[in-house]
Order: structure tokens, then sequence, then C-alpha cells
């Protein structure tokens, strides 16, 4: 990943001059230079790791609670992978906060170690004699709670980087982070070559097995990431044009050549305008990843193990997709206004869910039988979780398929065409992590030099809603009103936000342009 920061660290450093800039501002030293990059690449490094420990043990959390605590249900199944998003949604804000008042250090320290105990406490929660699925769900809660830092390393990233460098740095972030999300399966699906059973340490009464290996990878990670933070990790700030800046709250250690940070307010409505364009993106691809499987397996008449797989291939697809346009955005930003880049992303994310529309003559095939715990994955997201498993563990060869008479809908709505669904997956592909991106970089530049943790821990925090939010939304109307409606809410909730994108567009400019310290 020490790549990823190349071509930002090749872009001149230094923007336009204001016009009051004074002769003895001068480019940072070669070493403050490094320094400032190695802190950088740290911290994409904190970020993959972060993504990492949500989706390394997603795929394996029902399996692992039914072992460790036969009362466990599809509910509170729903409530151990939601703990995630509300510890996040929680910490990021307070880390922020802290951010903005003491070294980041301190922070980042503290947050990878809650993550780094809170996976111990995950491999631990077999032994307790009763209870074991709430110390699960706390434990979850907490490595969400130390994913909070989320907010301090996207807030340290755009402190340290010019205007010029921050729509790369901010995409390299993300790339880290997607790359996360990849990857987090992969070495899961590695570890269960193990087995359940595995290897047990009497002493300390450690399993080490398919359920334990990955958390205890993460929490080795993590020991590793806070020791590259104690003695890589230097305190850094610049000034929009790339000047060295000085701390409100505490003197940095290597600024030589500092400029007092400017004043000015910070434009609220813009901010709070971002916030809400932020919601909605991640809002809009949780329902995406949400209704896929029960989709799939309604439209087409797929057994559940044929939509583990296919559905698998298509978002582990748009997956590698992401990785691609962060990297094409950032030679885009170059020549587009980035504020056109958002609004496009919106407008190719509404093109993929108007094509995703059901329409025509022919209609999917219906179950007409009771099929009590079958194929209606789509009630809650924990039951999606325990059919996936489900499929990967039982003979399917007599499972009903198709789309169950309890749905009332699926007597008469049309079937939504494997192409439909491909090409809407092909533009949300592109159109989601390019919003993405581009939500983080305007709102960085709209905060300034100003520190941004507080602010970047609301922007983190309305995510995290949106992902708790958005799987709860969508499979309910799915379930009694259907894909068209479904759908057709999600296009209305694009629209919505591209209004506000319009009328908001002149204001989502950044800090120093809009007081004129830099010429647009």
């Amino acid at each position: 990943m020490a790549s990823l920061g190349s071509e930002a660290e090749r872009e001149p450093l230094l923007g336009p001059s204001s016009p009051g800039s004074r002769e003895r501002d001068m480019v940072e030293t070669q070493e403050v230079y490094k320094s400032r990059w190695r802190s950088i690449r740290i911290l994409y490094l904190t970020m993959f790791l972060s993504s990492v420990g949500f989706s390394i043990v997603i795929m394996s959390i029902w399996p692992y609670l039914q072992k460790i605590d036969q009362t466990a249900d599809a509910s509170f199944l729903g409530w151990v992978i939601a703990s995630f998003s509300l510890g996040q949604m929680v910490a990021s804000p307070l880390f922020g906060l802290w951010s903005n008042y003491r070294p980041r250090k301190e922070p980042l320290i503290v947050s990878i170690f809650i993550s780094v105990a809170a996976n111990c406490l995950y491999a631990y929660v077999h032994v307790p004699a009763a209870h074991n699925k709430y110390y699960m769900l706390i434990a979850r809660g907490l490595v969400g709670f130390g994913a909070g830092n989320v907010a301090v390393v996207r807030s340290y990233i755009a402190g340290a980087t010019s205007l010029q460098e921050r729509t790369s740095a901010m995409a390299n972030t993300s790339t880290c982070q997607a790359l996360g999300f990849i990857l987090g399966p992969v070495f899961q699906t590695c570890f269960a070559l193990i087995g359940e059973n595995g290897v047990t340490w009497n002493p300390i009464k450690l399993q080490i097995n398919m359920y334990t290996a990955p958390v205890l990878l993460g929490a080795f990670l993590g020991i590793l990431n806070i020791i590259l933070i104690l003695f890589i990790l230097r305190e850094h700030r610049v000034d929009d044009s790339g000047r060295q800046c000085k701390s409100v709250n505490f003197r940095e250690e290597e600024n030589t050549d500092e400029v007092q940070i400017p004043g000015g307010c910070i434009d609220q409505v813009a901010v709070v305008a971002t916030n809400i364009l932020f919601f909605v993106v991640l809002f809009i691809f949780a329902l995406f990843e949400t209704i896929l499987t029960p989709l799939t397996m309604d439209m087409y008449a797929w057994t559940q193990e044929q939509a583990v797989l296919y559905d698998g291939i298509i978002l582990a697809a748009l997956g590698v997709e992401a990785v691609a346009v962060f990297m094409g955005v950032k030679l885009l930003s170059k020549k587009i206004d980035e504020r056109a880049i958002l609004l496009g992303g919106l407008v190719v994310v509404w093109v993929g869910f108007f094509i995703l529309l059901p329409w025509g003559n022919q209609f999917p095939k219906v179950q007409w039988e009771d099929l009590h715990n079958s194929s209606i994955p789509n009630t809650t997201f924990g039951e999606i979780i325990i059919d996936l498993w489900s499929s990967l563990r039982e003979d399917h060869s007599q499972q009903p398929t198709g789309c169950p008479i309890e749905q009332a809908w699926c007597l008469y709505t049309p079937v939504i065409h494997l192409a439909q669904l491909l090409t809407a997956a092909v533009l949300v592909g592109v159109g989601y992590p390019a919003c993405n991106v581009m939500s983080y970089t305007l709102y960085s530049k709209i905060l300034g030099p100003k520190p941004q943790g507080m602010y970047m821990g609301w922007l983190s925090a309305s995510g995290s809603a949106a992902r708790i939010l958005g799987p709860v939304f969508i499979s309910h109307v799915y379930t009694y009103l259907g894909p068209r409606w479904a759908l057709s809410l999600v296009c209305g909730i694009v629209v919505l936000t591209i209004s506000l994108m319009g009328a908001v567009y002149r204001r989502l400019v950044a800090f120093s342009v809009r007081y004129g310290q830099i010429q647009e």
C-alpha cells in the first residue's frame, strides 16, 4: 500500500499563493516532507485494518454464535451485526473531538487498543458458563467503537495535505478501506481450513479454530499498527496552499516554517448538506447490498447455494470496480470540478436503480407451498446470514425455489431480467465509489485547515447510521410492498438528493477559496 501515496506525493506541494502571503513562506524541507507522507501511509494501513476488522468475521458470526449459545436467534444475530456500526457511530465524534485538542496519536492508539482487546474478548466468548451471546455482542460493539478512529484518520489526512494533494490522498484512503472489505472474507475463507475444532491451549483456555483465528490475527495486526504509530507517525498540519501550520491547541514537533491558521467561519449549511449527501450515498449502497440476495432468489428461482456463489461474485466484482473508480477519480478530478463528479455519480446511481425497475409481461416463478423457514431471507439481515451459511452446510437438491407466495406482490410484479440487474450493478459500482470519495474530499475542503476531528466524526457517524437504517428500511419495504415500490422509493430519494446538491452547489467550495486566500 506504500505505492498508493506516490501519485499524490508527486503533485506540487504549494498551490497558488494568496494575495497577502509573505516571501518568507517556503516549501517544507525534504525531511519533513518524507515524514509527512510516511505518517499518511501509516494511516492508510490503519484504515485498511479497520475495515478488515468488520468483514473478516461477518460470515462466521452466526455458526459461532450458535456454537457458544443455543439461545441465540436470528433477531439477536441482527443486533450482533449492527453493534459494530452502532459502536462506530458513537465513537467517531468522541475520537474526532479528542483529536482536535490532543496529539492525534492518543485517540489512534487508544482506539486500536480497544479493538485489540475486543478481538481477544471475541476469542474467549466460549469460556463463560452462561450469557455467552451477550459477551459476543459486547465484543463486536467494542470492535466497532475502536473503528471510530476512521474520523481521526480522515481528519489527519485532510489536515496534512494541501488542496492539490487532498483528492488523491482521500481516494487512496477509500481504496484501502475498500480493499479491507474485499480481503476480509478472503482471510476468513483461508482460516476455514483450520476447522471448527482446531487446537486448544488449555493453560489459558484459548481455542484456535476457524472462528477465533481471524480475530486473533486482527489483534496481532492491531498491535503491529500501534507500534508503527508510536514510532513513525508524527504530527503534521499544512494549510490549503501546503505551508506548515501552527496547531491551535498544541505545538507540532516538526514545524519549522509555521503560519497561523487563517480565520473565517465554516459554512455550516455546506457542512450539513454534505453530511446529508454522505448519509444518502451510504444508505443507498447498503440498500443494494441487502436487497441483492432476496431479489435474485425471488426473481431467478436461485437456490441459496446459487445465491451465495453468484451474488458473492457480483459483490466481489463491485469491490474490484470500486478500487478502479477510486484510482480513476484521482485523475478525473484534475480536469473536472469535484462537485460535478459528485453530481455525476448521483445521476449514475439513479440511472442504475431506474434500470432495475421491473417491467414487461414476464413474471417470476412462484412458490405455492408453505416453506416455513426456507427461502424468505428478506425479513431481517440476521436471517439472510443464516440462510447463506445454511446453504454451505445443507443439501438443497430438493429446496423449493422462486418467489414465496407469502409475498403477495409475487403474483403481479414483473420479473427483473438478469441483464437489468448486471447493468444496474455496474452503474451503482461506478456511482457509489465516486460519490463516496468526493463527499469526503469536498467536506474536508469546506472545513479548511482548522482541526477537523469533530466534524469528521459526525460524517463517519452519519455513514454508520446509514449502514444501520438502510437494511432495516429496504427489508421491510421489499417484503411487504415488493421491488417496484422499494426501487421507486430509492429513485425518489436519489432525485431529492440531486435536488439538494443543486441547491447547495455553489456553497460546496474550499474554505480558502471562499475567503479569497486561494484562487479557484
